[in-house]
């Protein structure tokens, strides 16, 4: 399983449908099924066979035990709407080895929304991009999943983080609790990605976050280089690697610890992912929070 999760694997793999669709046959196949639902239903009970019940739910294991009638009874799983929300601001950009977060972004939306799928959910995509945001409803259907597919392909970051008069993209919908799976780097210079959440927590949604991270930035392992350049503002500046490693590192472990006690207090699901990990504890994740909309 871990191979077909593995980044490099998925990134050599050009067409992101297919990428999608290995990943969570891989991690389906890896997990105990009777953990997972199938879409729509969930086992509830049994009960005695009555007539005009539908033979085809009779239980013959049980049958079998006892040389009764069972019926297996399944109750409806609600499904529900999931909104994918990818940032695509310039410092999703920063790469490292052969790809980029982006990259990487693009691999976590489309498993998640292949997965949502396969559970029955409908799927909407929000791109946050310096110019405003680009939406597709939430909807429930393979042709509305391939066009989700593409236009994560399409996405090209650049600028700054989304402005706030571009909001109301995110705002417009249903009243009914949705899931928002954020996928960003939470690259910001004034709080402005802290302040949308806060902004999103007043719509009553479950909210995750995957904070997507290198694991060049996390060791400040450059390969030498000691010039670096904001891709969002151009500002360059020189260091040391080895003078500066540990209190970097210290400095890093402060400002994550701070992050994830701002998610808590939010009530957000908050969970740093490296770029070189592989997907299946985000889709473990997803499936866990998704757990908590269910009617």
């Amino acid at each position: 399983m871990q191979k077909l999760l593995d980044p490099k694997i998925l990134m050599a793999i050009k067409d992101l449908s297919l990428s999608a669709k290995m990943t969570v046959d891989g991690f389906m196949n890896g997990i105990n099924k009777s953990t997972v639902k199938g879409p729509g239903l969930e086992f509830s009970q049994y009960r005695s066979y009555q007539p005009g019940d539908d033979l085809r739910s009779l239980d013959w294991k049980m049958f079998a035990r006892s040389d009764r009638y069972y019926i297996r009874e399944s109750e409806v799983e609600t499904n529900i709407a999931i909104r994918i929300l990818i940032d695509a601001s310039a410092s999703m950009n920063h790469s490292d080895g052969d790809f980029t977060k982006i990259e990487y972004a693009r691999y976590i939306g489309a498993s998640l929304a292949y997965l949502a799928n396969l559970q029955g959910d409908a799927i909407g995509l929000y791109v946050l991009k310096n110019s405003g945001i680009f939406s597709m409803a939430a909807k429930q259907d393979y042709q509305h999943l391939a066009r989700l597919f593409y236009q994560l392909e399409q996405i090209n970051p650049e600028g700054n983080f989304t402005k706030p008069i571009h909001y109301k993209e995110l705002f417009a919908g249903t009243q009914k609790r949705e899931l928002l799976i954020f996928v960003t780097d939470l690259y910001q210079s004034d709080e402005e990605i802290i302040k949308l959440l806060d902004t999103l927590n007043t719509l009553r949604h479950e909210i995750v976050v995957f904070h997507v991270v290198s694991r060049n930035e996390l060791d400040l392992d450059f390969k030498g280089y000691s010039t670096f350049e904001d891709l969002e503002t151009g500002e360059i500046i020189q260091i040391d690697q080895e003078k500066a490693r540990e209190d970097y590192k210290s400095k890093l472990a402060t400002y994550l610890e701070e992050t994830r006690v701002k998610m808590l207090d939010r009530r957000i699901f908050y969970r740093t992912i490296c770029t070189d990990e592989p997907l299946d504890q985000a889709l473990r994740d997803f499936l866990k929070q998704r757990s908590k909309l269910r009617i």
